[in-house]
């Protein structure tokens, strides 16, 4: 037994072949050591109860009191450890992976990221001594009223104004923890039209994964016929969150980071923001004009929340859909972005394509490329050789050529090579970039 279901910082594997019950056991009785109270839930996928439940034989097997989530969020969980004061947290799912996938995204106390899973890789696969009783019991009611309220109050509901909202949960697990919201959010002006919305661990309509471009035109149509003024989808697990205009256009995450650090840097004045490093300008640039402090750190939750922590920033933000909050337990949330948007547009009365078009004028980008290569070094080395500028290694390749700039990384949880391009105001540029670095990955 390897546990090839370890990656840099969660776990994720094919089912029956890197993870099972058999594993999920062992991975809950060592994480269960030393720990007296430890939160569980689970996401829609069909494989994720009997996961859950091997996890919590584990766990008690550990002598653990568990206390129970069911069908959640990740973010629920997340936010359930710190709310209950338990010794850490253990969400099944497999986020925006295949059908075939699963695994398990994990936090310390206080909702504390575990940057090095390799402690716990190792224990998984010693022996264990005789099996403890410990206990179970399920808190789902009251853990989601709870998450609900925090989630909530980062708005304030006296702004809002009549907005159609359009949500798409692709059958995943957001659904039922968004009605909750909804309920709380009943005398106020919003609308919302629900597309999608029960869990579905067939997932008739594909995995909810709304950063690939082929899953986008399903939830940009539905947003021009419900003429909506805002449509909103996630991922399976709902800590991601993705925005779409009422044009039905998809907005880039870097300029939805612009928009929550600005939201978030008038309510705290010279506050810090922490940003991945693959699409940067915007940020920055929204981040100096609010008087603010922008930090950046490597792709990835874990660096991301270690980051946060470290400078007590208000907010954090990457491309690809993670929003992280100091007052959320410096966790990511997929509910309370769309919300802020919801309120800046009300008190402002601009339309999301007025807010981000100016943005992406001023620093047009390329959006991820992804591309899948033999040999990720040969490819890197190059792209180095062909350009001289001002390099920063930071996290994968990155270059800033003075009016543009690339990164050029691995993915850390898949066999891909990731592309990003941004310029100051020229979307030829960026273009022109793209076609000549595509070519120099491609050999």
């Amino acid at each position: 037994m390897s546990l090839s279901c370890f990656k840099a910082y969660d776990i994720r594997g094919r089912l029956g072949v890197d993870l099972d019950e058999g594993i999920a056991y062992r991975i809950g009785r060592a994480f269960g050591a030393g720990r007296a109270r430890v939160i569980v839930g689970y996401d829609a996928r069909l494989s994720s109860p009997a996961l859950a439940d091997a996890v919590v034989s584990g766990l008690m097997a550990a002598g653990v009191e568990v206390l129970e989530l069911g069908l959640s969020g990740t973010e629920e969980m997340y936010w359930a450890v710190t709310q209950f004061g338990t010794d850490g947290g253990i969400c099944v799912t497999a986020s925006h992976n295949p059908a075939d996938y699963n695994g398990m995204k994990l936090v310390d106390a206080g909702s504390a990221p575990i940057a090095d899973l390799s402690g716990l890789q190792v224990m998984a696969l010693s022996g264990f001594g005789p099996a403890q009783s410990g206990s179970r019991r399920g808190i789902a009611a009251e853990a989601r009223a709870a998450w609900a309220g925090r989630v909530l109050s980062f708005i304030d509901m006296q702004a809002l104004r009549p907005l159609r909202v359009l949500v798409d949960a692709g059958n995943g697990a957001a659904g039922p923890a968004f009605d909750v919201l909804a309920k709380g959010l009943e005398n106020t002006p919003l609308q919302f039209i629900r597309i999608r919305h029960e869990p579905d661990g067939q997932f008739p309509h594909g995995i909810p994964n709304p950063l690939l471009q082929e899953n986008r035109p399903f939830t940009a149509q539905a947003v021009r016929d419900a003429g909506a003024d805002l449509g909103v989808a996630w991922d399976g697990d709902f800590d991601r969150c993705f925005l779409y205009d009422a044009n039905g256009n998809f907005v880039d995450g870097e300029y939805t980071v612009g928009l929550l650090a600005d939201v978030c840097l008038r309510r705290e004045p010279q506050g810090t923001i922490i940003h991945d490093p693959r699409v940067v300008w915007n940020t920055q640039d929204v981040v100096a004009r609010a008087g603010g402090h922008a930090v950046a750190a490597r792709t990835g939750h874990a660096f991301m929340k270690r980051a946060m922590r470290d400078h007590d920033a208000v907010y954090g933000g990457e491309m690809s859909a993670h929003h992280y909050f100091r007052d959320f337990a410096f966790c990511d949330s997929g509910m309370i972005p769309w919300l802020m948007v919801v309120e800046l547009m009300s008190r402002t009365g601009m339309p999301l394509a007025d807010l981000v078009a100016q943005r992406r004028a001023a620093f047009p980008s390329s959006g991820e490329i992804n591309f899948r290569v033999a040999d990720v070094t040969a490819a890197v080395d190059r792209v180095t050789a062909a350009y001289q500028g001002q390099r920063d290694d930071t996290d994968g390749l990155s270059m800033d050529m003075g009016s543009w700039r690339f990164n050029l990384r691995a993915s850390n949880t898949e066999p891909l090579l990731r592309l990003n391009v941004e310029s100051r105001g020229d979307a030829a540029l960026v273009a022109a970039q793209v076609a000549r670095i595509s070519a120099l990955v491609a050999g």
